[in-house]
């Protein structure tokens, strides 16, 4: 089973999306920040990380270097902003579902 990190700019919307997600053989964590990413990482390799476009530019590009710099495996995905938060689980699913064990 893989493990997938999901960010966002508020957790409760994360949680709510979880619902949605088409793929359900995927351990799903959730943060809002860096500080929660790099505790998450302390408690799990994760495959793949999923961030939404609400959070600021600033806080994406710290959260990418700290996992470019932990990890040697992970991939990361960023959603655009256009696509608005519509667009969000598509994205989210789109990724899951190209995911090969």
């Amino acid at each position: 089973m893989k493990n997938c990190l999901l960010l966002g700019r508020k957790v409760t919307v994360l949680a709510t999306l979880k619902e949605q997600i088409e793929r359900k053989d995927i351990n799903l964590t959730f943060g809002t920040s860096l500080e929660e990413v790099e505790n998450a990482f302390k408690k799990n390799q994760f495959e793949v990380v999923i961030m939404g476009a609400g959070l600021e530019l600033v806080d994406r590009l710290e959260i990418i270097n700290y996992i470019f710099t932990t990890s040697k495996s992970t991939t990361v995905h960023m959603k655009d902003w256009d696509s608005g938060p519509g667009g969000m689980i598509p994205f989210v699913n789109g990724i899951l579902n190209g995911l090969t064990d």
